[in-house]
């Protein structure tokens, strides 16, 4: 087998490299060792207009690609697995089980990258890690840098390395999936926001996937941010193999302690990275600089400015980031008020964890839930917030489940159930929910499910809920 090339090779003739999964990970990664003049032989086990679309362009290139099998090892040197490749994926086995090196994008970039090159700014978390990552990024751009917010978030790892035009830093959504076969990849700094149930049926388990977010603090060289208010962010940070020197710095909602970012007042305060730490604690921005200031979405806001200041960035720099952000759509999104009704998109709450956030948000409110549960239980969370509950109304294939939960926890509750199946059903969602809402309510989209039984994604499900309440105006 032959030897791999070192961090920062620029040629890698002679190397053969096999690389499951053709999506945007996957793409790039095969386009970049192409570029390096690797052997590069492509699978996957999907045979669409996609995947077709692809692979003509990476035969143009010089590669060979086989789709319709994701299974079967080629011959190779090393092996990269897509992040939506699960971790006991037969290809993968079967490469541990030859002694082949196995890497996933993270890695692949990493060594691809210029050993002198952009310091990473890791992010992940059950919830709120796209948010906290183009956060960061404006932060970063408002300080001056050339940046990027890469990774997890849709912009491939791998080709902001291989860019021609150098970043002076990246800020890098990573999840969970993206971990398991990271080696050598050394961050500047890192964090884990929150940890909480899901994933499940990728990994296998809880407790594999928390094992795998948390080698997000591997390695890392300056500071692990980690959520005070969440014990096992802080027992990642413990548990963690890290360079010598790496602080431990948490973000919290309450008044910070020294090491730590949080709250005085409506202040966001830094008691971390200022020399008088001990008695002293500096302004970088105030909740009418968090947009929308509701309690996650400050604490997002804080673990952004605890990596920002990692690096260096100036206070001053945090405020202007923070003004200057611009959310990803369906992220607790203002739709509308009408009849004194407000309308909020919350489609992006895909388990109960992020429906959890968003409903501490709003009081009263006619919830809507449903979709595909993915191993999930609502008693607890319905549990958690039955007295702020105006009304429900379900959708989905997997919404008996969050029905028995309110039947459970919160019997005086109205419920309707909406049975239609096509994307259209979410007309008669929002027609139930304001029928049930009162002025000064707000109808909640917070599925903590995902969309996938009746809708492409939670963007188009989100969609379909703005274009329901337009029609109601």
């Amino acid at each position: 087998m032959t030897a791999l090339p070192e961090s920062g090779r620029l040629d890698w003739s002679g190397v053969r490299v096999a690389v499951a999964g053709l999506g945007i990970a996957g793409f790039a990664c095969a386009d970049a060792l192409l570029q390096r003049n690797a052997t590069v032989t492509v699978v996957d086990g999907q045979d669409g207009p996609e995947q077709r679309n692809k692979a003509q362009i990476l035969d143009v290139l010089g590669a060979t690609v086989r789709l319709g099998d994701g299974d079967t090892l080629p011959e190779a040197d090393l092996l990269v697995v897509s992040p939506g490749l699960r971790p006991s994926a037969a290809i993968t086995t079967a490469a541990l089980a030859a002694g082949m090196p196995v890497w996933g994008e993270l890695e692949l970039a990493w060594r691809l990258r210029d050993p002198h090159g952009a310091p990473w700014l890791f992010v992940t978390g059950t919830n709120g890690k796209t948010t906290t990552t183009l956060m960061l990024a404006s932060m970063l751009h408002a300080a001056g840098l050339r940046t990027d917010a890469v990774g997890n978030i849709g912009v491939s790892l791998v080709s902001a390395v291989m860019d021609p035009d150098p970043f002076d830093v990246l800020a890098v959504e990573v999840g969970a999936p993206q971990l398991p076969f990271v080696h050598t990849v050394s961050p500047h700094a890192a964090a884990c926001l929150n940890v909480a149930e899901d994933h499940v049926d990728f990994f296998g388990s809880f407790q594999h996937y928390r094992d795998a977010k948390a080698r997000v603090y591997e390695r890392t060289q300056v500071a692990c941010v980690y959520n005070s208010q969440d014990p096992e962010t802080i027992r990642m940070v413990e548990q963690a193999e890290v360079v010598e020197g790496c602080r431990a710095i948490g973000f919290t909602l309450a008044i910070p302690q020294r090491s730590e970012v949080g709250v005085v007042e409506n202040i966001l305060a830094d008691r971390a990275f200022l020399d008088e730490r001990e008695t002293h604690a500096l302004e970088l921005a105030t909740f009418d600089d968090v947009r929308p200031p509701v309690p996650h979405q400050v604490a997002n806001a804080l673990a952004a400015a605890a990596l920002a200041r990692s690096f260096g960035v100036p206070p001053a720099a945090v405020r202007q980031g923070l003004r200057d952000f611009q959310p990803a759509g369906h992220r607790i999104a203002d739709v509308g008020t009408v009849g004194g009704v407000h309308y909020v998109d919350d489609s992006k709450a895909t388990n109960t964890h992020a429906a959890d956030m968003s409903l501490r948000a709003y009081d009263p409110v006619v919830w809507i839930a449903g979709g595909l549960a993915k191993g999930q239980t609502f008693d607890d969370l319905v549990r958690r917030h039955a007295k702020r509950l105006r009304a429900a109304v379900l959708l989905g294939a997997d919404r008996g489940l969050i029905l028995e939960a309110l039947r459970r926890h919160a019997p005086d509750v109205p419920v309707v159930e909406v049975t239609g199946t096509d994307t259209g059903a979410m007309r008669d969602v929002v027609r139930a929910a304001a029928d049930l809402a009162e002025p000064g309510d707000t109808v909640l989209l917070a599925p903590g499910c995902a969309s996938w039984d009746m809708f492409t994604d939670y963007a188009q499900r989100g969609r379909e809920f703005a274009a329901a309440v337009t029609e109601l105006e």
